[in-house]
């Protein structure tokens, strides 16, 4: 469908970025060009408020380094020197690269390269699988985020999108772990807020001082990696001091007496240890939780990003049955309310297209897959990325610049601006912003659908990731129409309209209004599992999970691309505490090599790398900095603004220090999202993250990860 743009209006549109508030926007447009971007008001859950990030969108569509035409390199790679060229030409050399690389090597020597750089379902996580699934691609197992955490949760309690994110304003206790909410969910705010005017107490379990730590009641500081130790001595509390809903239990979980005794072991004692929060804390923390009602949990990303993140998940995923905290709006856990949307995963993968056995890669092995490391065959010739800036956001930085930087290596990649991926690029495509292009967003952090239409013509020309792929196809020959589809049509056929949450929502009332909440309850009566009801496959808690059993399962996809990722080692049935690999703060070790624990948090002025390169984000976060504790700065000779060096044997990155207890002693704190171009010493923390896994879903362990830190 072909609309006419006005030349003055405001127009409805959508957050495109991967954040949980997918904020509904009003984009104003004065002579066919974009003056401001504010918040809807009419939106329950953006309440007419954006955040740092987006509240001035318009600087990111008119930057004087905008990338508005095709470009080839001119220079050596990553020299950033590039020269003009028409879409004819750059579509016709990938054609003739991609078809000879094909001829001598078959097709799994191309890798696509891409994540939610824009999140919308025409253009986001899915929008290349079908083409490279065609194609005979290498496919690209996404598990960046919340995999483990993903795979964990279905385990226990199914794919339910949990409380409504709303209800917290009737919640009775909250805790939040490991989610830094006014930075990283800031819309969530409000509806907690609002609990504890009501008399509601909160409770924040982060290793970090943040805002939001300093908002709550209590928080609590458990040392990274550890969660699942605080998680199950709070079971065993609550099992111990009878505090069960034993009706609850009984008519709605499996699994209660196995996790009894197999949580005998992990009394408060052992978890001050582990951990080193007090024992004391620990009881009455379980204890509260437990007795006030409704209860309520909200997890972060952050929270998977351990050796045992998974565990922690799945121990976290038992106490709101223990309690009995679903039977009440307010009470339960909140993960991803995305399980909730209708959306045909199916449909925009298109993994039957993919030839049964194509080799699969995960991306936290890029560095690994250009270098030779995983001793590929045949090896990788071509790489195209698009929705991501992997030299800043995946680990093994040093051997991913290594592997970029090969000359045989033909790379594209489309993009909003030369980040420091785009750097090493044979060929550049510009793509278009939010404002210039139509999408619908799901969300993961709410229960809307918003409909985001373009508002302005594109910069230069750029184009929206749907429309690339769609010449693409046409270049290497794909007639199949499914490859022609419109945006409208794409748009169309990605959500099951016919599901009874999308029962009263159209294309004509999101025209209109520009969101609709799925069809479910109020907040303030909403309560899925008051009566059970858990999409296991037993329909219930599942504290021994079936799924475990034989050790391999499969996750319900919905963000790993075009395969569905297996565990291939044994799983536990029951929660289990798995130490951090690296960590070394337990106990002091003399004379170890990398005696700190680094963590790695999403800038509040950042999203990702996103932003990283605007003045008035930098404006904030500056230059990149390390948070340290004075205990470990003393020890170090180091003082707040001094320059240090960050390393262990991956890597190593230049930071400003900063001494304070915004890190607790034995960690150092070095937020993500800075660019290389912009950082001392041509490296970020990435440099530094591991690349081994987690226990679940192939998750990354961002914060388990030990490293030492010196002056410069």
């Amino acid at each position: 469908m072909t609309r006419t743009l006005a030349h003055d209006a405001t127009v409805l549109g959508a957050c495109p970025h991967d954040c949980p508030d997918t904020c509904s926007m009003l984009v104003k447009v004065a002579q066919g060009k974009v003056t401001g971007v504010q918040g809807n008001p009419a939106h329950p859950f953006t309440k007419g408020r954006l955040c740092a990030k987006t509240s001035h969108y318009q600087e990111r569509v008119y930057h004087p380094e905008r990338l508005l035409y095709p470009m080839r390199r001119s220079g050596p790679k990553g020299s950033g020197a590039f020269e003009r060229i028409s879409w004819d030409e750059a579509l016709a050399t990938i054609g003739e690269r991609w078809r000879a690389i094909i001829e001598a090597d078959g097709p799994t020597a191309i890798l696509p390269y891409s994540y939610l750089g824009t999140q919308g379902i025409v253009n986001g996580l899915t929008v290349g699988d079908p083409f490279f699934n065609k194609l005979g691609a290498t496919i690209s197992e996404r598990t960046f985020c919340d995999s483990g955490a993903s795979t964990a949760y279905v385990m226990t309690v199914g794919p339910t999108p949990g409380m409504d994110p709303e209800s917290l304003a009737h919640s009775r206790f909250i805790i939040l772990w490991a989610c830094n909410v006014l930075s990283t969910n800031a819309h969530l705010w409000p509806f907690i807020d609002q609990a504890r005017k009501n008399g509601a107490k909160l409770v924040v379990i982060d290793p970090v001082r943040t805002g939001t730590t300093a908002m709550a009641d209590l928080h609590l500081r458990p040392r990274p990696g550890t969660d699942a130790a605080l998680a199950l001595a709070m079971i065993h509390v609550i099992i111990r001091e009878g505090l069960v809903d034993r009706d609850y239990v009984d008519r709605h979980t499996i699994g209660f007496d196995e996790l009894s005794a197999h949580v005998a072991p992990y009394t408060p004692e052992f978890a001050a240890a582990e951990t080193g929060i007090d024992a004391g804390i620990i009881w009455s923390l379980a204890r509260d939780y437990a007795s006030a009602q409704p209860s309520a949990i909200r997890i972060g990303v952050a929270i998977e990003r351990s050796a045992g993140g998974g565990q922690v998940v799945r121990a976290i995923a038992c106490l709101p049955a223990l309690v009995g905290a679903w039977r009440r709006p307010g009470g339960g856990l909140l993960q991803l309310p995305l399980w909730a949307f209708p959306v045909r995963w199916d449909h925009l993968h298109r993994a039957d297209l993919a030839t049964p056995g194509t080799r699969v890669i995960n991306q936290w092995k890029l560095g690994a897959a250009l270098t030779g490391g995983l001793k590929l065959d045949p090896p990788i010739r071509a790489l195209f990325v698009y929705n991501s800036n992997p030299l800043v956001v995946a680990p093994d930085q040093l051997r991913l610049k290594e592997g970029l930087a090969r000359e045989g290596l033909f790379t594209v990649v489309s993009e909003q601006f030369i980040t420091d991926t785009a750097r090493y690029a044979d060929l550049l495509l510009p793509a278009t912003t939010q404002v210039e292009q139509d999408d619908l967003m799901f969300s993961w952090g709410h229960l809307y659908l918003t409909l985001n239409r373009q508002a302005v013509v594109p910069q230069g020309e750029a184009i929206s990731n749907a429309e690339l792929f769609r010449r693409l196809a046409a270049v290497m020959g794909f007639d199949d129409p499914f490859f022609q589809r419109s945006d409208d049509t794409i748009l169309r056929e990605s959500l099951d309209w016919d599901a009874p949450t999308m029962q009263g929502i159209s294309m004509e009332r999101l025209e209109k209004q520009g969101y609709a909440r799925l069809n479910l309850p109020a907040a303030d009566v909403y309560a899925p599992h008051a009566e059970g009801g858990f999409p296991t496959p037993s329909g219930m808690v599942e504290m021994k999970a079936s799924m475990a059993a034989g050790g391999n399962f499969v996750l319900p996809t919905f963000r790993q691309g075009s395969h569905e990722h297996q565990s291939g080692t044994p799983v536990p049935a029951l929660p289990t505490y798995t130490p951090p690999r690296e960590s070394g703060i337990r106990e002091a070790v003399p004379g170890a090599r990398h005696p700190l624990a680094m963590m790695s948090p999403k800038s509040h002025s950042f999203l990702n790398s996103t932003y990283a390169n605007h003045r008035r984000q930098l404006a904030r976060d500056r230059e990149q900095r390390l948070y340290m504790h004075p205990l470990d700065a003393e020890a170090r000779g180091i003082r707040s603004d001094d320059l240090v060096r960050v390393k262990n044997d991956r890597g190593a990155f230049v930071a400003v220090a900063k001494v304070g207890d915004e890190a607790m002693p034995g960690v150092v704190v070095a937020p993500m999202g800075y660019w290389i171009a912009g950082s001392r010493a041509q490296a970020t923390p990435a440099a530094l993250n591991p690349t081994a896994l987690g226990d679940l879903g192939g998750a990354p362990t961002f914060s388990d990860n030990a490293v030492e830190v010196e002056r410069a």
